[in-house]
């Protein structure tokens, strides 16, 4: 008599096929899927927030620990923005996967989805990226093994995670810097509101205790738990100031201090920092003890409420009064935050169909500005289907078309050490002597060592007009490990002092830009990309055959000035 689950065999997961017909499954990838329950619930049928942290750090957690072969811990957790929320009697689906490994550290995405088993539907809840440390062993601490990317898609993230490891380094030196440098005004604090609500009526503190079944497989109280009550207390907060039920709209990032244990007293503190007109922002820490122990630091995060009116619109909040002293400081950092977030929003999700495609350059911004210029190359990059156009004089160009864009790649290599190749393209300034398109190239401002501004002057894509200038961000990046490319991304910015006049056109780059990569130690192969704006577009399809002619002769050119400055020492850019 034979069983029944011979003849219910559980069906394989789907396999992604690779360009060349290869079947592959990515082996960190994890997910989950949960009914959301009344015991999931808040007040408002909807899944809790609080819940659905704890099941993302799970899911994140299984992923590291697949590719680290060893227990891990959870590190940070990036920004949240919760699109949607998720009600009772719907499916939640979360997928977590490695994105790229460092030495002892990974990040891996998290994407959570809602399904409706009704209707069928599908929608995206939040997409989150979380930092896992793989936890030393007996033999010492745990080398990871780097990540082989696969498809496009995982070779995109993997690149730029290197980009979203480095924002995380300097996200404290850009809060330093916006409370220091005047960019958040200091005396909007002494302005009085009116029905303003003192700060202290907000006030939420909370301890619990971690009994075993709070803790995960390794001992520790579970990362996800202690974010679950972290938004408990920071609700209750929330409320205190709107006497009525918010909604949880983001999260500023998680960043565990130290690991907390079973049997240690969870004391969690709240309070409103700031509210804005629509929203608020509530201060959360976590700390931890056992008793006749000192309190250790364990976490703190930042969460905005809403709260929404009948038609599902938010209201307008009361004002706060702040403390004295500390509350002042937190009222500050609240609304330097917001700058950041609205910063991050206006930039990263900039619509590039909409013209103009420039974005406004602000000490305060460069970071960000920084990151998108970077990213938005190693995204050009990391797509496959290009088309080869033409090649002569072991020149490649290949185009990419792709709704309303064109991109171009030219492809070559050179004999000489990448870094050296790095260092001469990476001077604009220097660019005429090979580019005869760079009619005028001046620096404006060298930001810091890796950014910097440039005037350029070109000649117009079209036909017997006026000479084209453009206001470019130039960003380079070394390599952040072995096996990665030097990188050198352009794009447009706007600046005061450098208007548009009726002398010029005013051009606009939206992506271009070098990757260098080293084959050998005397080898190095330069890819080149360039995509074309919507109003450029007509002029460039009409002669293609023309363009490929001219980005030939053009890198042909960009070889000989490579090999022939192979032994010179280049001189730092000078400012105007």
């Amino acid at each position: 008599m034979t069983s029944g689950f011979q003849d219910s065999p559980v069906p394989e997961e789907p396999l992604h096929i690779l360009e060349y017909g290869e079947a592959y499954r990515n082996l960190t990838e994890v997910k989950m899927s949960h009914v959301v329950l009344p015991c999931h619930a808040n007040h408002c049928n909807e899944l809790s927030i609080g819940q659905l942290l704890k099941w993302m750090d799970t899911t994140a957690c299984l992923a590291a620990e697949k590719h680290a072969g060893s227990p891990c811990v959870t590190a940070s957790v990036d920004d949240i923005n919760f699109e949607h929320t998720i009600s009772v009697g719907q499916v939640v689906n979360i997928m977590a996967k490695v994105n790229r490994a460092f030495n002892s550290s990974m990040e891996v995405g998290i994407l959570v989805s809602c399904e409706d088993l009704y209707s069928g539907n599908t929608w995206r809840v939040c997409k989150a990226f979380a930092t896992f440390v793989a936890r030393p062993t007996d033999s010492g601490k745990v080398r990871l093994h780097p990540l082989v990317p696969r498809t496009q898609e995982e070779q995109m993230e993997h690149s730029i995670a290197a980009e979203r490891r480095r924002m995380r380094l300097v996200h404290a030196d850009i809060m330093k810097d916006l409370l220091s440098n005047g960019t958040v005004r200091r005396d909007s604090i002494c302005q009085e509101f009116k029905d303003s609500v003192p700060a202290e009526k907000t006030r939420v503190e909370s301890v619990e205790l971690v009994l075993p079944p709070h803790a995960n497989h390794q001992g520790d109280t579970f990362g996800g738990q202690i974010m679950a009550w972290m938004e408990n207390v920071a609700t209750i907060a929330a409320s205190r100031l709107c006497n009525a039920h918010p909604t949880l709209r983001a999260i500023d990032m998680f960043h565990f201090r130290g690991p907390s244990h079973v049997g240690d007293r969870l004391v969690l503190k709240a309070i409103v920092n700031n509210s804005f007109k629509n929203s608020m922002e509530v201060g959360v820490c976590a700390e931890a003890y056992q008793c006749g122990q000192p309190q250790r630091h364990i976490n703190s995060a930042f969460m905005n409420f809403v709260v929404l009116d009948g038609d599902g619109q938010p209201r307008v909040l009361p004002r706060i009064k702040p403390e004295p002293v500390n509350g002042k400081r937190r009222y500050l950092e609240a609304n330097a935050r917001k700058k950041i977030r609205l910063d991050r929003k206006y930039i990263f999700s900039c619509n590039q169909t909409e013209v103009p495609l420039s974005v406004p350059w602000d000490p305060s911004n460069r970071v960000y500005l920084s990151y998108n210029n970077v990213s938005a190359l190693k995204i050009l990059a990391a797509k496959r289907d290009w088309v080869l156009q033409y090649e002569r004089n072991k020149v490649t160009l290949y185009a990419l078309e792709e709704d309303q864009f064109l991109s171009i790649k030219v492809e070559m290599t050179v004999e000489m050490m990448a870094e050296k190749v790095f260092v001469l393209l990476s001077d604009l300034g220097r660019r005429h002597e090979w580019d005869q398109h760079y009619q005028k190239c001046d620096l404006i401002c060298q930001v810091d060592e890796d950014d910097m501004i440039y005037y350029v002057v070109t000649p117009s894509v079209v036909k017997d007009s006026k000479f084209q200038d453009f206001v470019l961000l130039a960003s380079r990046r070394r390599p952040c490990d072995k096996g990665d490319p030097y990188v050198i991304a352009l794009r447009s910015v706007t600046l005061p002092t450098h208007s548009a006049t009726a002398d010029y056109t005013r051009g606009e780059v939206l992506c271009a830009g070098f990757t260098i990569w080293e084959e050998s130690d005397t080898v190095t192969k330069v890819s080149y990309y360039n995509q074309a704006t919507p109003g450029v577009l007509p002029y460039i399809s009409r002669d293609i055959a023309g363009l490929s002619s001219s980005f030939c002769t053009t890198f042909t050119s960009c070889r000989k000035f490579l090999e022939e400055n192979k032994d010179s020492t280049p001189s730092a850019p000078s400012e105007l």
